[in-house]
């Protein structure tokens, strides 16, 4: 890989993990943020569900506007937006303006995200398109695991308002380096169909990501209430659990891509589908195995989160001229599955306890799966 591939995937990941941040810190800290405005726990998830509605809603326009005007603009706007909304989040004078924050923030990383996975697509080369979207894929993930925790004991030092500064901070730095790195990227991507990719097929596309969340998000909701319900882990072992977590899904993430340029992106993401799905019935038996647990968590996320980054390798190259549009809807249909499997999940454990759980989301696994495979046969007739 040379030098300018390498910088570009630097400045990528750095970015994919600010926004990776700024998704996961929010819940740790939502107890302060909660006894500092005086208002009640529910009401202060509001912060969760402005940002997720407000992204679901902006980044399919976005995604279908830089496929038009290019990415480049989208990503520094997204960025600028992103330090001023951060900074609004950290000095908000009522709860109101903070709620105005995360909205911002929300339409913030709507234009980011999808964009930088798009333009990655755009310039990576056909025979290592995997492999490099695989690296920012991880950018994302580590916040998962690393991005948060840092949060959360920046918080206990500074309080929970310097979190915000400091990602305000690296916000506005990092739109000075993206609006130099991508300089002298090809618009050669750039279309003039107004009209786009077809709906229904794009729709059809991306359920598979939608049903995926689902079989992800269900159990991971509710993992740490799950842990403690059924295995008795107090909190420091919980938060290993999720280490264990987030450190397979980045090496799952990684290792899909390189497993992708060399096999296709269609076989590697129809067998992760498969094996997540047997993981997921193996969870389930194994749950309150011990210290396995650590272990089964791990290869739980591994092999999920390989499938997540092979898929959008996948539409990647078939949507060569709509990447941006895609992405963006790809980005949607996973908080849309994020949020349905939180239901689901809630549902379940009300009814039939936790112990189901797994076994549904393997369900959710298959279907995904079925869909996956009919999307091709479609693609092919």
């Amino acid at each position: 890989m040379e030098l300018q591939g390498k910088i570009r995937l630097s400045v990528g990941w750095i970015t994919l993990f600010l926004m990776g941040t700024d998704l996961f810190v929010v819940s740790p800290l939502l107890p302060f943020i909660s006894e500092e405005y005086k208002v009640s726990s529910a009401t202060t998830g509001w912060m969760v569900t402005v940002f997720a509605v407000t992204y679901a809603f902006s980044a399919p326009l976005l995604g279908w506007i830089s496929d038009r005007k290019g990415r480049r603009r989208f990503i520094i706007f997204g960025l600028i937006l992103f330090a001023i909304s951060n900074a609004l989040t950290a000095f908000a004078p009522s709860f109101l303006w903070l709620i105005v924050s995360r909205i911002l923030a929300g339409l913030s990383v709507a234009s980011i995200t999808p964009l930088i996975y798009a333009i990655i697509g755009d310039i990576a080369p056909s025979n290592r398109r995997g492999t490099w979207l695989s690296i920012v894929v991880s950018g994302h993930l580590t916040a998962l695991w690393a991005g948060a925790p840092v949060g959360t004991v920046l918080e206990h030092f500074l309080g929970w308002r310097s979190v915000f500064v400091v990602m305000a901070i690296v916000g506005a730095i990092l739109a000075v380096v993206n609006f130099k790195i991508w300089k002298k990227v090809s618009d050669s991507y750039l279309t003039r169909n107004l009209l786009g990719v077809d709906l229904l097929r794009t729709l059809g596309s991306v359920s598979v990501t939608t049903i995926w969340a689902i079989s992800m998000y269900a159990l991971y909701v509710y993992l740490g209430a799950a842990l403690h319900s059924e295995n008795g882990f107090s909190s420091s072992e919980i938060a290993l659990a999720v280490t264990f977590y987030g450190v397979g899904a980045v090496i799952g993430s990684l290792t899909s891509g390189q497993l992708t340029d060399k096999f296709g992106e269609r076989k590697i993401s129809k067998a992760t589908l498969i094996f997540l799905s047997v993981t997921l019935i193996g969870l389930g038996i194994f749950f309150t195995s011990g210290d396995w647990i650590y272990f089964l968590l791990f290869i739980w996320a591994l092999v999920g989160y390989a499938g997540f980054t092979s898929y959008q390798a996948r539409l990647a190259l078939e949507y060569p001229n709509e990447r941006g549009t895609v992405m963006a809807w790809n980005n949607t249909a996973l908080y849309m599955g994020i949020t349905i499997g939180s239901l689901i999940g809630s549902y379940v454990i009300s009814n039939w306890g936790y112990s189901l759980l797994p076994y549904v989301c393997s369900v959710a696994a298959i279907i995904s799966f079925v869909l996956s495979t009919q999307k091709v046969q479609e693609t092919k007739s």
